[in-house]
């Protein structure tokens, strides 16, 4: 019997080759430091779970039946409550918002929930986030970055996406950007989703969602939210996120993903409804990374870095002025994992982007390295 040969699907072939399988020569040769490798590149959580999500997972544990894709009453209860006191939204009922399985997910397959496709046009930051750029491809629409997006052509732009604070670079769009862009994008039938992901992770700045009524005027027409438990709640691995604005388009969203299954399993639905009920576990994570951050800023610079932008969520944009690949493999020599900057783009190419989310002990480790390096 002869053997089949493996070949990429033409849905697969549309897509980019995942990036971080680039980054496996560098991990090995980190991994090779006598004292271990400091992986600064993805950005996982590593602190623990809270306890009282964990206790509210493991009470919940006992769910024989399906969940809904729309969420348990409590699980809307706290969404919007939450976009309400922290976000300063306005009139939230439970049609504004609905949860989904992380916020990835959502991204790579909204387009595709939207029904878009050939002749569509999907916007994002020049340096971005990789998965828009998937979510626009896997439907067949175009991709579309930007610098400015009032500055984009409108004609067949279905979608767009902002990023505030940014992965990678931790720029915070101001509340007047944040406003100029929403009307342009209503004047000319622009879908907004903005992906907020960072929010609660402001350090040199306060990021204001498109939701706050001086953004969207106190109507939610055209703008999309997205907000993930990931981060600010160590939740990576419940993959629990939720969207949160205009009625309509979260009506069709819904009904779509109760075709296509997409529900949050009900013990993760009742600890993300606690994690959102809770402030203090947040604060105290906060601190955490501010601790870490404040030791790698004051190590790389010292050590000739210079960090731009990173005035908020998990990363420090940082550059030597060379090539990014020539910074990751100069930084895995002294056994420090780093993401190049050009897995967000091709602007990236001269910086790299540093994650604070390793252990106190991990990133005391890289501060050592880069003090005697």
């Amino acid at each position: 019997m002869s053997a089949v040969s493996p070949r990429r699907s033409s849905l697969s072939s549309r897509l980019p080759d995942f990036p971080w399988d680039k980054l496996a020569p560098h991990k090995s040769t980190a991994s090779a430091h006598p004292d271990g490798i400091v992986d600064l590149s993805v950005g996982t959580p590593v602190d623990p779970v809270p306890e009282l999500i964990r206790r509210a997972l493991v009470d919940a544990a006992d769910s024989p039946g399906y969940p809904t894709v729309w969420g348990t009453t409590e699980l809307r209860d706290a969404i919007s409550g939450w976009v309400g006191r922290r976000l300063g939204a306005v009139g939230v009922r439970h049609e504004n918002v609905l949860p989904v399985v992380g916020s990835k997910e959502l991204v790579a397959w909204l387009p595709t929930q939207l029904g878009l496709g050939a002749g569509d046009k999907v916007a994002y930051p020049r340096l971005a986030y990789p998965t828009y750029e998937v979510g626009a491809r896997l439907c067949g629409a175009e991709p579309v970055v930007y610098d400015d997006p009032t500055e984009l052509d409108p004609d067949g732009l279905k979608l767009l996406w902002l990023n505030s604070p940014s992965n990678p670079t931790g720029r915070v769009l101001a509340k007047d950007e944040l406003t100029r862009i929403v009307a342009w994008a209503r004047e000319h039938g622009v879908l907004v989703f903005s992906d907020e992901c960072y929010l609660e992770l402001g350090w040199e700045a306060e990021p204001v969602s498109v939701l706050h009524p001086d953004v969207c005027g106190g109507t939610y027409e055209g703008v999309v939210a997205v907000h993930s438990l990931s981060k600010r709640s160590n939740l990576a691995g419940y993959r629990a996120a939720f969207v949160a604005g205009d009625a309509s388009v979260l009506g069709e969203l819904l009904l779509i993903r109760k075709h296509g299954g997409m529900m949050t399993p009900a013990p993760v639905q009742a600890a993300a409804a606690v994690a959102l009920g809770d402030d203090e576990h947040v604060a105290e994570q906060r601190a955490r990374y501010a601790e870490r951050r404040a030791a790698l800023r004051t190590a790389l610079e010292a050590h000739g870095f210079r960090i731009e932008h990173s005035e908020a969520s998990l990363y420090l944009w940082a550059t030597r002025d060379e090539p990014c690949w020539d910074t990751v493999a100069y930084l895995a020599e002294l056994g420090i994992l780093v993401a190049p900057g050009d897995f967000y783009g091709s602007a990236g190419d001269r910086f790299v982007r540093v994650a604070f989310t390793a252990t106190d002990e991990r990133v005391a480790a890289a501060v050592k390295r880069l003090a005697h390096g």
